[in-house]
C-alpha cells in the first residue's frame, strides 16, 4: 500500500522501517529533516517537505509524536492531503477525548481515524514485537490491521474510537504497580540480608513473575537506569491516566501514589532514566 509515517522517534522510526521491509511505497516526515534523510538512506521510499507533501494520496498515515496537541496539528493537516476513504492510524499515548475528536473530524471529511497506542518499548518497535491496542470504526481496522501488522506481535480492536487510549491507560496502570512492587521487593530484600540475585531467581518461577521481573529485575539491582520507558514519558502517561479517572470515577489511590513516587525520580534528576528507576529513590 503506499502509506505515510510521520513521527521518526525511536520507535517511528524502527515501525517505519518495517512497513518498508513488507513491500509497501512509505513517504516519511519528521520535525528534524536529518532524521528523515537518514531513514531513507537506511530504508529507501522519499522524505516528505512537509507533513501534507509527505501523505499526499497516502492510504493510511501512521502518527507518532508528542501529545494530544501534535496529533491535533499533523492529524488535521493529513486528512486534508491523503487519499480519501484513507485511514489515520495514530501509535501516539493520548488522552481517549482527542482520539474521538479527530475521529469526528476524520469522518467529516470521508476519512478514518484510529487511535492505536502500543506497547512493548523501544525494542519491540525495533524488533516488530510490539503490541497494538485500538479503538475506532470496524471496516477501517479490518482494512489496516495487516500493515500494522508489519511492525506488530498482536493487534486487536478494542472498541469504538478512544478505546485503543483507555486500554493504554490501563497498561501504564498496571506497568506503575508491578515496577514499585518489584522495586520495593528488592529494596526489602537488601534491608533484610538477602541476595537479591539469590532470591529474584528463586520468586520469578513462581506467582511472582512478571516482563518486569524477567527483564528490569537485575539493572535495578545494579542501579542502571539508562534504558527503556523514559520517567518524563510515564508522568505523561500516567497524567491521562489520572485525568480520565477524574472524569469515570475510578478509584487510583495506587496510581496516584506511584505517579508523586515519579515527580520525585524527576526532583533527583531522573526525568530520563527509565521507569525501573522507582528503586532509586528507596535506595537513597
Amino acid at each position: 500500500m503506499k502509506v505515510a509515517f510521520i513521527g521518526l522517534g525511536v520507535m517511528g522510526f524502527p515501525m517505519a522501517g518495517h512497513l518498508s521491509a513488507a513491500g509497501h511505497e512509505v513517504s516519511v516526515y519528521n520535525r528534524s529533516p536529518d532524521k528523515a534523510q537518514r531513514w531513507v538512506s537506511a530504508h529507501g521510499g522519499r522524505a516528505g517537505l512537509t507533513v501534507a507533501h509527505a501523505v499526499a494520496d497516502a492510504e493510511i498515515v501512521f502518527l507518532c509524536v508528542g501529545n494530544d496537541d501534535d496529533v491535533r496539528q499533523v492529524a488535521s493537516e493529513a486528512l486534508t492531503t491523503m487519499a480519501e476513504g484513507g485511514i489515520v492510524v495514530d501509535h501516539t499515548t493520548t488522552s481517549a477525548t482527542v482520539a474521538r475528536e479527530m475521529a469526528r473530524l476524520a469522518r467529516e471529511q470521508a476519512r478514518f481515524f484510529i487511535d492505536a497506542p502500543v506497547s512493548g518499548g523501544q525494542a519491540g518497535a525495533e524488533n516488530g514485537q510490539l503490541t497494538v491496542m485500538c479503538g475506532g470504526d470496524e471496516e477501517a481496522f479490518v482494512r489496516a490491521e495487516p500493515v500494522i501488522s508489519s511492525f506488530a506481535k498482536a493487534v486487536r480492536l478494542m472498541g469504538p474510537s478512544g478505546s485503543g487510549q483507555l486500554t493504554k491507560m490501563v497498561n501504564q496502570i498496571c506497568i506503575a504497580g508491578l515496577v514499585q512492587g518489584l522495586a520495593e521487593g528488592l529494596h526489602f530484600a537488601r534491608r533484610a540480608g538477602l541476595d537479591p540475585s539469590e532470591v529474584l531467581e528463586a520468586i520469578s518461577k513462581g506467582a511472582a513473575q512478571s516482563w518486569q521481573m524477567d527483564n528490569r529485575w537485575k539493572t535495578m539491582a545494579e542501579g542502571r537506569f539508562d534504558f527503556g520507558f523514559a520517567v518524563d514519558w510515564m508522568r505523561k502517561d500516567l497524567g491521562l491516566v489520572l485525568d480520565e479517572a477524574a472524569t469515570n470515577g475510578a478509584n487510583l489511590e495506587s496510581t496516584a501514589m506511584i505517579d508523586a513516587f515519579y515527580a520525585e525520580i524527576q526532583g533527583m534528576g531522573g526525568n530520563r532514566w527509565d521507569t525501573s528507576s522507582l528503586v532509586a529513590r528507596l535506595e537513597r
